[in-house]
């Protein structure tokens, strides 16, 4: 969603490498470029305003005028001001002290309300909570099975009494939910309601008339993420009528250009609690503004990746995959590395992972283009092998790959292609399991290049012939002998004769020791 205006920021702060001061000029420019990346980006007219005269302020101040490197103080600025934008920090949902704590949603029809009500359930759900759906639209056709039919597939319980279709009143649906949830055990209620395809007098009536009902400990506005500068105005008039506490944008996987949630936390003073982005129950999470502004800047989002590993992953076969590694290359078999790209699976879209990680911005396109399918037909393969081949990959010949590839559908050069991935990734994590650290960084412990280089001294000790005068390989070993206790006696390598409370740093480096 936010591509364009990425992009047109990443120009922006490019043209200030390499510059050892800013000038007025340069910061007015700057300031212009980001100017027309907001508007393009459909960010509303006085929220683009307050953003550059911030920016302006800190860029013409010390803030930047003292700084080491004046272009990546104002990236830092921007991020700021950015993540002042979206809300500042994160906003987390207020829980009731008796239970259950009810959580009521508004919004236009259209905005994703049945969908992010089931969404908002299994997120809940894998919090630890017992979440209770409440079907209170009984106007939109088909809206009461819809919210059925998300519940099943979450994993959560409904409360649907009224067939809906213009059946039934949503008031006291609502009303009656509370004491249905008391009675089944279930901590929290949310209260699906109805929307229209425009703000109205009777809409306003019916979500107010809920609301009084429930006593919402949270009443969430959902905005489609993809409507631009309306979703603003529709948020100010919710506010007006009904009364929200946050906001949860939905479809911010689309391919809008997201000024809807960079100005509608600084319009309506409500901060953006929730974000969806697929049409998967499991895409969807709490909306952090400093993460989000860091995707934005293309700084990646390292916290959510990790959040997202450490949900799926398992500490005890980490450490069981790590012990293995630890011992050998050979010990990391074919079926470890299905359980482990299975694992990665389960945290969601590859390229969504990768979009995560910073500087990615830069290939989006190729990541784009990732066929996801791609790990299925790894799996496909793997999975055509016997345990034997799975465990040594070395037996597999021209005949078995032939066999493997018509098991799984594919060509023979894939197979081969596979095998050989395979044994490169186990090499590289075998060595980093073992402290090698990443390859191509000789001379630096624990990252790399150590161990070929004791390999080649190794090599070059085992090389060296000794003498076969007796006379002279005793000479040989005594003047050894003597560089030893001279190395012992001499740690700093001093020249001979100077004593070490004597000596003194050259002047270069004395500035390095306070």
């Amino acid at each position: 969603m936010f591509d364009t205006l990425s992009d047109r920021l990443a120009a922006t702060f490019k043209s200030l490498r390499g510059k050892g001061r800013l000038s007025e000029a340069d910061i007015d420019a700057t300031a212009r470029e980001i100017r027309i990346a907001l508007l393009e980006a459909d960010v509303a007219l006085p929220v683009v305003r307050a953003f550059i005269k911030q920016v302006k302020e800190r860029a013409t101040g010390e803030e930047v005028s003292k700084a080491l490197n004046p272009a990546q103080q104002v990236v830092k600025i921007v991020n700021d001001e950015l993540v002042g934008i979206l809300g500042g920090e994160t906003r987390r949902l207020r829980f009731a002290k008796t239970a259950p704590t009810v959580i009521m949603l508004a919004g236009l029809q259209g905005a994703g309300k049945t969908t992010l009500a089931g969404k908002l359930g299994l997120w809940l759900k894998n919090q630890g909570h017992s979440p209770l759906l409440v079907a209170c639209d009984l106007q939109r056709p088909n809206a009461v099975n819809q919210l059925s039919v998300v519940a099943e597939r979450a994993g959560v319980a409904v409360y649907a009494p009224q067939p809906g279709n213009g059946v039934g009143d949503p008031v006291q649906v609502a009303k009656d939910s509370i004491e249905y949830a008391k009675s089944k055990v279930h901590d929290i209620v949310i209260v699906d309601t109805a929307g229209r395809l425009g703000i109205d007098a009777e809409l306003m009536q019916q979500a107010a008339d809920i609301r009084d009902a429930v006593n919402p400990d949270e009443t969430l506005f959902v905005v489609d993420a993809m409507i631009g500068q309306d979703a603003v105005n529709t948020a100010e008039a919710f506010r007006d009528g009904v009364g929200f506490d946050g906001v949860v944008l939905s479809k911010l996987d689309g391919d809008a250009r997201g000024g809807a949630a960079l100005s509608i936390a600084h319009v309506t003073g409500k901060q953006i609690m929730f974000a969806s982005n697929g049409e998967k129950l499991d895409d969807f999470d709490a909306f952090h503004p400093d993460r989000m502004a860091s995707r934005i800047l293309d700084m990646g989002d390292m916290l959510t990746l990790i959040e997202k590993a450490e949900q799926t992953f398992s500490q005890a076969e980490a450490e069981k995959m790590a012990a293995k590694l630890a011992k050998g290359p050979k010990e990391f078999t074919l079926d470890d590395f299905l359980a482990q790209m299975e694992q990665v699976r389960k945290m969601g879209s590859i390229s969504k992972l990768l979009g995560m990680l910073p500087g990615m911005g830069q290939i989006k396109d190729q990541i784009n283009n990732l066929d996801e399918r791609d790990v299925d037909r790894t799996a496909a393969i793997i999975k055509s092998m016997t345990p034997a081949e799975r465990q040594d990959p070395t037996i597999i010949n021209g005949s078995r790959r032939a066999r493997i590839a018509k098991g799984s559908g594919v060509d023979v050069s894939a197979v081969k292609n596979l095998v050989e991935r395979f044994f490169d990734a186990r090499k590289m994590m075998s060595r980093m399991a073992q402290g090698g650290g990443m390859p191509g960084m000789p001379g630096i412990p624990g990252m790399g290049g150590g161990a070929g280089k004791k390999k080649k001294q190794q090599k070059q000790a085992k090389g060296k012939r000794q003498s076969g005068n007796p006379m002279k390989r005793k000479a040989e070993e005594q003047a050894a002998a003597a560089r030893r206790e001279e190395a012992a006696n001499n740690p700093l390598g001093l020249p001979a004769g100077q004593d070490p409370k004597n000596f003194e740093l050259p002047d270069e480096f004395k500035k390095f020791m306070g």
